[in-house]
């Protein structure tokens, strides 16, 4: 059985033709949508996290609401800048928001991806050490993270506290155990797969990677997935990792399908520039049922995974969005074996 999430981008704007005009909107639909999604039996809600943009960002008190109003569906990011990032109190947050959860946070870190505004992370008080850049200062914070998770005690106590202290040195509280081996990377490139299995977290993929061989990009997103198997076995970690694919996934049942996303039938791979380098993009699926499955079947990323993250177009609305995901539960997942 495959695990079966969406992805939202968390999109506002003041078009007439979106369902989300402000921030407001956009977090209660996105609480929303993910109880319709639980109901349904979809088995995660992940959102993305921008900064300087009408998007999600602060992900944590959203992710800490759509907690306490499910009780089953995983909930989890896609991905938090880490350049941006305090480790300290983002475990503090981390922890909190996965006990109001009951432990179903699945929390995805990376570099991040081109930013709103020029280094933005300087906003936020951080900048690279000397001889580093912002990608050195992304991964020495999420080192931080990972080794505060660990919760073992770092901090000397006070001789005179306000509170009584428990013996020996303190950690951050409030600590939730085994939230560290659901800490996932976004990882664009083979070589970052691989630095991702080092490091012992799980692994996110999304629908570009920032290189290209020639080859399909489900080929070459089924490569980076096994390279990261194969390193995190000769790492030896204790607990078996996860891997996730995103997909942009329509399958289109009625009139009000055809009109959303039947001229995406025909979409392909699309090469590109990113941060100065060559990129792939994978493509749009969009059609009947039987044409879904038929094409999905040769993706060879996603029979590699064994979770799959659906893109959804937030700004139509949590109707619309629940629509598309039962259609996916319905009709295409149990043909394919994912149920």
């Amino acid at each position: 059985m495959k695990k079966i999430g969406f992805l939202s981008f968390g999109h506002w704007s003041d078009s007439p033709h979106s369902q989300t005009r402000s921030a407001a909107d956009v977090l209660h639909q996105s609480i929303d949508l993910a109880v319709a999604a639980e109901e349904l039996g979809a088995d995660g809600a992940y959102y993305r996290v921008h900064h300087f943009a009408n998007q999600l960002a602060s992900p944590f008190p959203l992710l800490a609401a759509v907690g306490a109003k499910t009780s089953r569906i995983e909930i989890g990011t896609g991905v938090i800048d880490m350049r941006y990032e305090n480790p300290f109190y983002m475990v503090e947050d981390a922890g909190s928001t996965d006990l109001i959860a009951g432990g179903r946070l699945q929390l995805g870190v990376s570099r991040g991806s081109p930013e709103q505004v020029i280094e933005g992370y300087r906003y936020f008080g951080y900048a690279p050490a000397e001889g580093k850049d912002h990608g050195d200062m992304a991964r020495d914070h999420t080192r931080i993270f990972l080794d505060l998770l660990e919760g073992k005690g770092f901090a000397q106590p006070n001789p005179s506290p306000m509170f009584p202290n428990p013996p020996g040195l303190l950690r951050l509280e409030p600590h939730s155990e085994g939230l560290r081996q659901r800490i996932w990377w976004g990882a664009g490139t083979r070589a970052t797969a691989e630095w991702t299995a080092q490091q012992g977290m799980n692994l996110m993929s999304s629908t570009l990677l920032s290189e290209d061989t020639g080859v399909p990009f489900h080929e070459l997103q089924a490569e980076q997935i096994e390279r990261f198997r194969k390193t995190w076995s000769d790492a030896g970690h204790p607990f078996e990792p996860r891997v996730s694919v995103s997909r942009s996934i329509f399958p289109i049942v009625n009139e009000t399908d055809r009109m959303y996303f039947g001229r995406e039938g025909g979409s392909g791979d699309q090469v590109g520039y990113l941060d100065g380098g060559k990129a792939r993009f994978g493509k749009t699926y969009a059609g009947t049922p039987d044409r879904l499955i038929e094409q999905l079947a040769q993706d060879e990323a996603i029979a590699a995974a064994d979770t799959l993250l659906l893109t959804v177009p937030n700004q139509l609305g949590v109707d619309y969005n629940a629509h598309l995901l039962e259609s996916i539960l319905t009709h295409v997942a149990p043909e394919l074996g994912w149920r």
